[in-house]
């Protein structure tokens, strides 16, 4: 099968424009570097570059189980796996990368990981997503079983935690990426809870993920940066909600929560619909009331 073809070997437009668009940031990125457009310190933007794509499709691959809840469309599902070993190829990009950095002194690279809990903390979750990765086929889910397979791709929500941890401990400066996959992570949290308290993903769950996951992003930037620079909390939660300050990640937080209300309010497009009878299913039946008489 083909990575553009559904399991029925037909051409699945979603697929192949998932799987074409995932190959554009390594692309930017190839170009950008041949173009020596990664400013004056290549091989670190590289790296960071590399890393910042493999925690966004951990954050869209993350995002699929909500959005199909909301939405019930069954395609999505289709492009789940696609998604998932896209972010082990980026993050394994990015891991090589920082090898490249050390100039493949495997004993250096050892020993900064186990200096740098930000390192050791990247590693672990990339050592998570080999696991993963290593058992995304079809084969390893008959060989552990579906019970099995499931409890062990559940350790994708600690690799998202740890991934963030990573990038929030390793962005010095500007941790604004950060606190925006953070928001992002809590908003997917909110949804899948709310699913499976309710048992479907509701108006009132999308409603109450979303004002939860933009309060909170809010809250615990305010906190980081009150902590960090001494200004009072209130004036910084105040300037997070003001949309006149520019687009704080509490604003994304909304943001990717409204993509959740418009993927709830398409439910209705991707109801499914009864299959009305082929021919050959017109055919069956009137042979077989032919033939109820002789047969009685």
């Amino acid at each position: 099968m083909t990575p553009w073809s559904d399991r029925t070997g037909r051409f699945a437009p979603l697929r192949a424009f998932v799987f074409a668009a995932l190959f554009l940031p390594a692309l930017w990125l190839a170009l950008a570097a041949a173009r020596n457009g990664l400013g004056s310190r290549p091989t670190n933007e590289a790296i960071h570059q590399a890393g910042l794509w493999a925690v966004r499709l951990l954050a869209l691959s993350l995002a699929l189980t909500p959005l199909r809840a909301a939405s019930r469309s069954a395609k999505l599902a289709g492009v789940r796996r696609m998604l998932g070993l896209s972010v082990l190829a980026y993050a394994a990009l990015h891991f090589g990368l920082y090898i490249y950095s050390q100039h493949f002194d495997l004993a250096k690279v050892t020993s900064e990981i186990v200096k740098r809990i930000y390192l050791l903390i990247g590693f672990a979750g990339f050592l998570g997503l080999l696991a993963l990765g290593a058992t995304s086929n079809d084969a390893m889910v008959r060989r552990l079983g579906a019970p099995l397979w499931n409890k062990l791709h559940r350790i994708v929500y600690g690799i998202a935690v740890l991934g963030v941890v990573h990038f929030f401990l390793q962005s010095k400066l500007d941790e604004t990426e950060a606190f925006i996959m953070a928001g992002l992570f809590g908003l997917l949290l909110f949804a899948r809870l709310s699913k499976r308290v309710q048992g479907d993903l509701t108006w009132v769950g999308v409603v109450a993920s979303t004002a939860a996951a933009a309060v909170l992003t809010g809250v615990a930037e305010a906190g980081w940066y009150s902590f960090k620079t001494g200004a009072p909390f209130d004036l910084i939660l105040g300037a997070n909600f003001d949309p006149s300050l520019g687009i704080r990640p509490a604003w994304w937080a909304l943001g990717f929560g409204f993509a959740l209300v418009l993927a709830r309010a398409s439910r209705p497009l991707f109801r499914q619909r009864p299959a009305e009878p082929g021919l050959q299913g017109i055919a069956r039946k009137v042979r077989e009331r032919l033939l109820a008489p002789l047969r009685g």
